[in-house]
Parts: C-alpha cells; structure tokens; sequence
C-alpha cells in the first residue's frame, strides 16, 4: 500500500487501499508488534515460512481481477449493473411471487447487523433472541400444517422435497424403493428429485396423482403431492395418501404457506411430512434466494428431521430457555452414516418469514390469502366469460388458461408491456397472483389476453377443501399490532443476543469477520431483490453480467476453469463437487469408482455429502502431527485403486495447518485415477498465496459465507459455490430453467475465450442459488482487488500465530506445521487444564460469556479443545482483550487446581452469570459477585448480560418440546 500516514486515523493513497484499510483491523504498527511476539520480520517472511513451497502459486500478474476500487465508486458500479435488470411485474408463480416486507422488519431485521452478523446459536445462552424467532418461526409452520413438529428452516423447498423423500425411505416401512412423485410438481423440484435419487439408487414413479385412481398406485415406499399443484390445481390428496400408508409408506407433501390459511392443513388429511418454502411472508425473490424452506413432521418423526431443530430447556436454576435440540451439532451429520448433510439453515430470512407472521397474525394473513385468491379469482371469472378455458377448475392463486396457437404471442405482450406469464406449451399460459397484485394489474392484463375482469367473483375452492382449524394461537402472533410494539419486540430479542457487532466472534473454522455496510447495500435494491428467478435472459442481463464477473474472479483466484453458484450452502457446494465426480467416472465407463477417502480430521459434512452422492467412504488415518498419514494414504489407494472416485481434503487441514505433503497426496490419487476434491472452508487461510488447481485439486467449494464476507445471519444465508477444472464443468449443477447453460471461465481457460457449458445435476431450486446476496462477494472483491486479498490472508494469519504465541504458555497449541506455526486458526489444548483442575472446555466458553466474548469452536475437530480464528478484520485490542480474557481464565482454573475454589463453586462452573444471578437473594457461592460478573475492570463500562444462566443440554432432549412455551412459562 501507499501510505502516506500511518496509525489512527490512517490515510491512504488511494479510495480503494482505504477500504482495504478498514477492511483489515489491524495497522502496520500494529502488525510490527505482533510480528515481534511471533519472531518474524514481516507478513511476507512469515507467509514463506508457513506456506510450503512447493505450493505457492505463481505471481498472479495475469490475474483477470481488475484493479480496486473504493466504496462509492463500487456502488456505482452496481448501480449500472441493477440497471440492466428490469423488475417487470411477475405472475409467473412456480414457488415465487411478489411480497411486501414489512419496513420494520426490513429496517431492523434484514438490515441491523445485530441479527443479519450474529452466528449459529451453538451458544445458546448468548443467542436466546433468534433462538425464540426461531421457534416462532417453528410454531408458525407447524401451525399452519397441521403436524406437531418443524424445524428451523431449510435451504429452499425443493431441497427439502429431496430430504423429505430421503426421510421416507428411512422411516417408512414398505421394503419397496419406488418414490411416487406427482406430475404436477415444481418443474425444479421433479429436477432434483431425478438427479438426487439416481444418486442413491432410488427409483422415481412419476403419475398425475389429481386423476389416478388408487387401485394404479404402484408399491412405493413414499409419496410426493405439491399442493397446491404446479399447474395451479387444488385437489384432495387424502385417498392418495390413505393408500400408500396401507404399504408402510410415508406421504410428503409439499405446501403452500399463504394457502393454508384458506385449505385444509396436510397434516388434517394425513401427511406425514410437509415440505415448502417461506418466501411469500416478507423475504423478496432476489433471482432465487435466498428463502427459508421449511420441513414439519407428524409425531414419531422428529428425531428423523434433517437441519436444525429449536426446543425449549431451562438454565442452571430452573428459567426456561431455548437451545438447539437434539445435540449442539445436528443430529443427523455422522459421518458415513449420515441421513443428510445439510449443517446450515437459512435463519435470517427464517426470522424475516416469522416476524411477517408476528406482524400481520392469523387475521392479517388470511386477509392477504383472500384478496390474493380473489385476484385469481377474477381474471378467472373474465376468461370463462370470453370463452377463454380455464383448465384448472379448483385453484388459490395460478390458473392454467388454453389459448390455442396464441401463446407465445400473448407472453410476449405481456412482456413487451412489463407483465410476466409463463409459457407453458404452444396452446397454454399459466399465470399466478400475489401479495402485490393490484385491480390495475388485472384490468391490464385482461386487455392483453383479450377480456374484461370483473370483481367480486366467486372462491373457486370447495366446502371440503376449506380449512376449518385455528392456527397461530400463541400470544406472540396476535399481540404485536403496532410499529411501536413490533419495533420494541424486535429491539427486545436483539439486545439478547451477542453479535458481531457487540465484540469478536473468535470461531476457528467459521471465519467471522466484517461484513461491510457498503457490502450489503445493494442486497434490497429492487433490481436485485425483486426478480423472478425464471424471468426472461433479457430482464436479468445486469445479474448474468456480474454472475459472470463474480464466477471469472473466483475461477482465478483458485486456480479453477469454472464456477458455478448454484450451491445454497457449504454442504451442498460439497456434494455438488462429489456428484461432478461421480457424473464424470459414469460418462468414462468407470461404474465402479464409488469409494471416496476422508481423513479423520475432515469436517463431518465431508462424509455426509459422499454417502448422499451414493459413494462409499473410507477413512485415512492422521498422524499425531494432525496431518493425513501418508503412508495409510497410499496403502487405502493402493487397497482400492481400481474402485477409487475421490479423495476429499480440507487445505489447510481442519487442525489448522499448511501441511506438507499436500502434492504427494493428490499425486498419489491421481496415479490411481481418482479425484482430488479439496474442500475450500479454509480458503481465508490460502487466499492470494496459493490456488487449490494448482496443486492438484480437480474441484474444490468454496465458502462466500467465510472468505467472501457474506455474513451468517445466525446460522443461514450461506453460499457454497463449487469450482473446478474444465474436464469437471459438463458435470456441474446445470438447472432446467436457467437463463443460461454455459459460463465464463477463469484463467487458463479464460485466454482462450472458451466458455464451458454446466449440465450436470441440479442442486438448488433456483438456477443461480442464493443471487441476491452475490452482490456483497462481488462489492468484496472489486474493492480489494488481488493485493487486498492477498493482504487480508497475511493478516488472517498473522493474527490466528499472535494468539497462538501470547496463549502457549497457558494453553498447549495442538497443532502446527513443521515451522512451528498455524494458518488462520490454532487449537488450543484444555484437556491438561481438565485433567489438573476439573475444568471443562464448557466452563471456560461460558466463562467467556462473563469476559464479554463468544467462545471459539468447541471440541472440534478435536474433543476438550478449543479453535480459534481471529480473522483479519478484528484489530489488536480486540483481539488482546480476547487473550486477556483467556490468561485471566487460565489463572481462575488455576485457582480452582490449588484448592482456593472448588470446580463446582467457582465462577468458572457458574458461569454465565446473569444480572438477576448477582443482585437477587442472598449470595452463597465462593467467590464474590465482583469476580463473578466484572473479573475484569474494563467490563464495568461495557458489560453484555447474558440472559440466562448455563443451560440444561440433557434436559431439553429428555423432554423434547419445540414450539412456542406458554406466557406462563416465563411468569
């Protein structure tokens, strides 16, 4: 950089090194000093000696990224791109419609970075705020669907119709391995369904399910209704589904939230699971995403569901309390004998989805419901009128009308005046209503399709499909009616919580750093919150551009030919990656390559996406360094070479280190026909010093939600883009409503000119994913460019080794490569401290709770240890005072060892300690409340409170309770 001043209030040479700056926390005096603490004379050296050599890229002179930019001249940019989408009104339906956010939500929920930077509520005592969204937003959907059960959300609804099938198959008695699908399901959805359950062996019967009788239905382990169907059409599934229980089998049914307020719930006509989406109560279409799924089951099924499952325990003294049920760590990601390995939801927009129900109650949705069927219901009315057939006799919101031989030319009128239709065949165009459809709309379109509409038609739905059960019975959906009493609930569950914006989030393997206000502005733009995922290639050219622009910069960053950005999640870029292999051995006659190695350390998710790409996992040893063992490598290799499909590698490992022998290992898989997947979490780490496609990987995913400053959002948006070299490309998610098949490529191939088409299997509803939050990756890059990049890995780095160097002498580092240093997190070793003091690793997270931090990752990838990550956005004193913290709690054990302090009557095993806790009765514990609540001078002025005290984990599962508590409860 050149700079001109340095220190506090730095100043640069330029708008773009000033971001840059205020990107990276730590100055250059700063980072002197802590080089000093680490022995090294600068980030360069430091860089050398941490990364091995045989793996650092080559100068990246060639790079396509362009030069950086500053924060105004980004959003600039993004204007002229937002400028090219046209937000046309849409009717095109298919899982997507129009809604109005709420502005109170939208001001203080989707922008307030109290909700959208907090992480996964693993912690659950500093995360009862959007832990209590969370189980409204369970008891929402469990209410409207009529089963006991929901989880905190899904990725969107057509993933979940996957899981969904998944569980049946599990759960269902029928030895049968027929799946049932309806005919009239999500175009996308009957895409996925075909691509995953070829994947597992599964076998799809499609059939018109509204007009086959039960006697046709084959045996078949599980059913699939949409409802309502594709098409529009409402029927009653209830003989469908009576039939297939006969068999053992299990029925999903995939529902229509607003609907329900008017239809008969599934689980009043005997569903077993209900699937969907969130989308319509408040979240935008943003191209595709992101949306809260949702999946609720039947009882006897909870512990079957996939994701993440929110119940109510109670704390150290008896005060109810939400936490994540079902372990911390969920439920269903066991390695190879994983059910699902989805490991992340969609929370900030699951939260959005709740509080649109908060907002409106079961009044004010109805209402929306009724005028959005009426709308329907009108056009309709006029159609039938002019003699126009309307194919679909009993409906919500989408009608299918037969226009012979005028389809076509009616779409594009429609287009030309600023109204989307879908185009259904020659003879037939569908359209579907919503929130946002007004009386100007259907006289317009009426003018175009040909006849007048008229108002006050008749409810299209009959007696016996109508919904007759109460639903959103609990106080906190028919209390909040004012803004007022909306903003101070919503201000109410914020203040509970500990984000990125109360202190350092130092979670090793997550990378919580800053997510920039410049970053995030364009999300709630309309041009890009407010299109159609399936909207015509001409509407969309600003998002194609900078979807192609985004996916060419992250090709070159890693050293990759192509991206694709498909993938809603980590996981599923993961399983994206696996299946390109699997599509790749099918396409060359290699049926039988289905093994795919994992080293021990690897992230659980790694062996969940392998058993659901249908390959079979084999584990290869570490060696007491934490690095794979080399020689149990090539012997599993060599023990499987003619079956061998993959091999998954996390780089830097999941312990944290560079390790060496990376090239021998994708050597040797490579010499034996196998693939190298590297799993990308650890980019942060690697980042403008080496490229996964350099060093042998075949594919890698990469997580936007980590290095590419999208925030978690407590769990969820994510995106999980996959990479990979060009002999992989026909093999990536391709999708069969995507405005375009082939992509940008990044260097080498991008000299060339090529462009490389994606056909392989879908793995998301939307063809593009979670595109609405694309431009907060797209802001990172272009205004960091290849040095800012490269500078904040070298500042990762550097911090993650000063932690590692100020805590060695209190806390044994578990791992470091053969310099003696870490990559961009270290693991701390408590296990001494336990076996010296009875101190567990959950003592000292909850005790840092009391110092005013969040923990680091607990007991993974190694039990009784704690992982911690810095990142570079924190600067030094933060991240002093986080080792401060860590000393002065090292020394409180210490007490505890010399018997000043019993491990039970200690602040550390009373730890967190609430207001209530220190003010309230007579204070009887060891030591004193000062100790207790202020063990440092500096929380006297900035203290957070936790809410409540240390939570009960067993209890919550041994009384499994996860929707809304009763008021009394908390009286």
């Amino acid at each position: 950089m050149s700079v001109v001043e340095s220190g506090p209030g730095l100043v640069t040479g330029s708008a773009a090194e000033g971001f840059v700056d205020r990107h990276i926390g730590t100055t250059p005096e700063d980072q002197k000093t802590m080089l000093d603490a680490i022995g090294q004379p600068s980030v360069e050296a430091l860089m050398r000696a941490a990364v091995p050599d045989s793996i650092h890229a080559q100068a990246l002179g060639s790079s396509i990224l362009p030069s950086p930019i500053g924060e105004q001249e980004a959003l600039v940019e993004l204007r002229s791109l937002a400028s090219r989408n046209t937000v046309n009104r849409s009717f095109l339906g298919l899982g997507y419609y129009g809604t109005v956010t709420p502005a109170v939500i939208q001001r203080n929920v989707l922008e307030n970075p109290s909700w959208y930077t907090a992480y996964t509520p693993y912690q659950p005592e500093i995360s009862q705020g959007r832990l209590e969204a969370l189980i409204n937003f369970q008891t929402m959907v469990a209410e409207l669907t009529g089963l006991t059960t929901a989880n905190a959300s899904m990725l969107d609804e057509s993933t979940a119709v996957v899981e969904g099938m998944l569980l049946a198959r599990r759960a269902s008695k029928s030895a049968s391995n027929r799946f049932v699908v309806d005919t009239d399901a999500l175009p996308q959805t009957r895409a996925l369904l075909k691509g995953r359950a070829a994947a597992v062996g599964i076998e799809l019967v499609e059939l018109p399910l509204a007009t086959t009788g039960v006697d046709a239905l084959p045996e078949a382990f599980g059913v699939f209704v949409q409802y309502p169907g594709a098409t529009g059409n409402v029927f009653d599934p209830a003989a469908i589904v009576d039939r297939i229980h006969l068999g053992g089998g299990i029925a999903v049914v995939a529902a229509d939230l607003l609907a329900l307020t008017l239809l008969r719930a599934p689980g009043e006509f005997g569903a077993d699971v209900a699937v969907g989406t969130s989308q319509r109560f408040g979240v935008p279409m943003g191209f595709g995403g992101p949306h809260a799924g949702y999946m609720a089951v039947r009882t006897g099924l909870e512990r079957q569901l996939p994701g993440r499952l929110v119940g109510v325990s109670q704390d150290a003294v008896g005060n109810p309390a939400y936490r994540l049920s079902l372990q911390t760590r969920e439920q269903h990601i066991r390695r190879e004998k994983a059910t699902s390995n989805i490991c992340t939801a969609q929370v900030l927009l699951a939260v959005m989805a709740s509080m649109y129900a908060v907002y409106h109650g079961p009044w004010g949705l109805k209402h929306i419901a009724t005028r959005t069927h009426r709308m329907a219901t009108d056009l309709a009315a006029g159609a039938q009128a002019a003699g126009v057939e309307v194919e679909n006799d009993v409906f919500f919101d989408t009608l299918l009308l037969s226009v012979p031989g005028r389809a076509h030319e009616l779409v594009a009128r429609a287009h030309d005046a600023g109204y989307l239709l879908t185009l259904v065949d020659e003879g037939r165009i569908s359209l579907s209503t919503d929130e946002t459809t007004t009386r100007d709309d259907l006289d317009r379109l009426g003018e175009i399709l040909g006849f007048a509409v008229p108002s006050e038609s008749r409810s299209s739905l009959p007696d016996d499909l109508l919904r007759t059960s109460d639903y959103l019975t609990h106080p906190v959906f028919r209390t909040h009616r004012s803004e007022t009493s909306m903003m101070r609930y919503l201000k109410h569950l914020a203040d509970k919580d500990y984000a990125l914006d109360r202190g350092m989030i130092p979670l090793g393997s997550c990378t919580m750093k800053l997510n920039a206000a410049t970053e995030m502005a364009a999300v709630t733009w309309p041009e890009f919150a407010n299109i159609h995922p399936f909207a015509p290639a001409s509407d969309v050219e600003g998002y194609l551009e900078l979807i192609g622009q985004l996916e060419g910069w992250l090709s070159e960053v890693t050293g990759y030919d192509t991206v694709s950005l498909q993938p809603n999640a980590g996981s599923q870029g993961e399983l994206a990656g696996l299946l390109a292999i699997r599509g790749f051995h099918l396409a060359n006659g290699d049926d039988a390559r289905t093994v795919c190695l994992i080293p021990q350390s690897a992230h659980g998710t790694n062996a969940a996406s392998a058993v659901l790409a249908g390959l079979r996992v084999v584990v290869v040893a570490c060696d007491d360094a934490g690095d794979v063992d080399l020689d149990d490598l090539r012997a599993k290799v060599a023990e499987h070479a003619l079956e061998l499909a993959a091999l998954m590698v996390t780089y830097p490992s999941t312990h944290g280190v560079y390790e060496h022998d990376i090239r021998a290992i994708t050597e040797a898989v490579h010499e034996a026909g196998g693939q190298v997947y590297v799993d990308g979490a650890n980019l942060n780490a690697l980042l403008g010093f080496a490229r996964f496609g350099e060093f042998g990987g075949d594919v890698s995913h990469l997580n936007l939600h980590k290095t590419f400053c999208i925030p978690h959002g407590g769990g969820g948006p994510g995106v999980g883009p996959v990479a990979a070299k060009a002999h992989l490309a026909p093999f990536l998610p391709g999708h069969p409503l995507a405005q375009q098949a082939d992509r940008r490529t990044g260097a080498p191939a991008a000299a060339a000119g090529d462009r490389l088409a994606h056909a392989g299997v879908p793995v998301s509803a939307a063809p593009y994913g979670s595109p609405s939050i694309l431009p907060i990756s797209w802001a990172y890059v272009r205004m960091m460019g290849t040095q800012g990049l490269t500078d904040a890995t070298g500042a990762a780095v550097l911090a993650a080794n000063y932690v590692a160097s100020r805590l060695r002498d209190h806390y044994p580092v578990l791992y470091s490569g053969e310099s003696g240093l870490v990559a961009h997190e270290c693991i701390l070793d408590l296990r001494p401290l336990r076996d010296a003091t009875g101190v567990t690793v959950d003592d000292v997270a909850k005790r840092l709770i009391d110092y005013g931090f969040h923990a680091p990752t607990m007991s993974f990838p190694v039990a009784g240890t704690l992982m911690v990550e810095p990142t570079e956005s924190e600067d030094l004193a933060e991240i002093d005072r986080f080792v401060e913290a860590m000393i002065a709690i090292k020394a409180e054990a210490d007490r505890v060892g010399a018997g000043e302090w019993s491990a039970d009557d200690s602040p550390l095993r009373g730890a967190p300690h609430t207001a209530e806790a220190v003010i309230a009765g007579e204070w009887s514990a060891a030591y004193t409340r000062e100790e207790a609540v202020y063990p440092l001078k500096a929380l006297v002025r900035s203290k957070y409170w936790p809410p409540v005290r240390r939570i009960d984990q067993a209890w919550g599962d041994r009384n499994l309770f996860c929707a809304c508590p009763p008021v009394e409860a908390f009286a």
